[in-house]
């Protein structure tokens, strides 16, 4: 069924042009009514009104975080930023994609193109963009402040290659710089599907652990998230767990599956130099549960304390629900809320 809903985030329209003009749809106008929680859920020892928003990715700036907020998303991750400037990829960015099935962890070869159907799922192609850092804090800054009562911005960051000494260097001044918007909880990106399905930093178990001890020692006083793929069994993620006990907060899961998108005429939907994408949206819902289910598992074998966000492919109450039910301490969408900006006021009405 073709979706006829106007995402907040234009993929017709190139990044710089959505940073610019949006958000579009209804986050461009104030939602006409407001939902309240009873009774605050407890995340991360905050009081959060619903455990429930939205992911690194679609929030580019502060602008498209106060229509988060305002549409009762309460947990809202600001656009993965760097320690430079860095381009985003041309156009295309987003194309719908079309799996016959359940899309595998295997780099599956699906079709792509601009028919947006509901159940919806999306290939998306930026290359992490990032404004300088002179311009990204003041607007995170912002951003943070716009957060009521129970609601909280994230800040989520990536290290570059080449940027400081070594990329560990390079994660912990990002860290530090968002620190300094006053970022209550911050969130380390290892896992961009456009560096390449078999290169993503999270699957290099030793640097992770460097990664993510150099971010503590910068900015040792707030919660820190890592950002990671898929795995597909407890064994191949369990040597990472064990190694950051007691460094890390918790885990966000996950970021996409990486697949091949091709046109109707079976070439590379985002171009020749792309030939792989990440996707996202209802064609992964099953491996972003199956990775929350196995971090539940890890965690009551090893006996460890980590909070857990379960995304992938949440675009309804009942999805939101199988997150929570399989053990998620908190739940986000990115795909589902672009085409359904009311989702998380439906998830609180369904509560009452």
């Amino acid at each position: 069924m073709k979706n006829t809903v106007t995402p907040f985030y234009d993929p017709s329209l190139s990044y710089e042009d959505n940073y610019q003009q949006g958000p579009f749809g209804d986050f461009a106008h104030a939602p006409k009514t407001l939902i309240e929680t009873d009774k605050p859920t407890n995340f991360l020892n905050l009081p959060v009104n619903l455990p429930f928003g939205i992911p690194a990715g679609p929030l580019l700036n502060a602008n498209y975080v106060k229509a988060a907020l305002a549409y009762g998303f309460d947990l809202c991750v600001y656009k993965t930023v760097r320690t430079k400037a860095h381009k985003s990829h041309p156009l295309p960015n987003v194309l719908s994609i079309h799996p016959e099935g359940k899309l595998s962890h295997q780099l599956d070869t699906v079709l792509a193109d601009l028919n947006y159907e509901s159940p919806i799922s999306i290939t998306n192609s930026f290359g992490v963009p990032s404004f300088d850092p002179e311009i990204w804090q003041e607007d995170l800054a912002d951003a943070v402040s716009a957060a009521k009562k129970g609601q909280y911005v994230i800040g989520s960051f990536q290290g570059t290659p080449g940027n400081s000494a070594t990329i560990e260097q390079d994660y912990a001044k990002a860290a530090r710089l968002v620190a300094e918007t006053k970022a209550p909880i911050l969130e380390a990106n290892l896992s961009c599907p456009n560096e390449g399905a078999h290169k993503l930093l999270c699957f290099d178990f030793d640097r992770v652990e460097r990664v993510a001890k150099e971010i503590k020692n910068a900015v040792p006083d707030r919660p820190l998230f890592l950002k990671l793929a898929y795995f597909a069994t407890d064994e191949e993620v369990m040597p990472l767990i064990k190694a950051l006990n007691g460094v890390v907060d918790g885990f966000s899961t996950i970021n996409t599956l990486s697949a091949k998108p091709v046109d109707q005429h079976g070439k590379p939907a985002l171009g020749e130099d792309r030939p792989t994408g990440g996707v996202c949206g209802d064609a992964i819902r099953w491996a972003g549960l199956d990775m929350v289910k196995r971090l539940v598992r890890l965690r009551e074998q090893l006996t460890h304390h980590f909070a857990i966000i379960g995304v992938g492919g949440v675009c309804s109450v009942e999805h939101y629900q199988e997150y929570i039910h399989a053990g998620a301490d908190a739940v986000m969408s990115a795909t589902g809320a672009m085409w359904n900006p009311n989702l998380a006021f439906e998830i609180k009405s369904s509560l009452k």
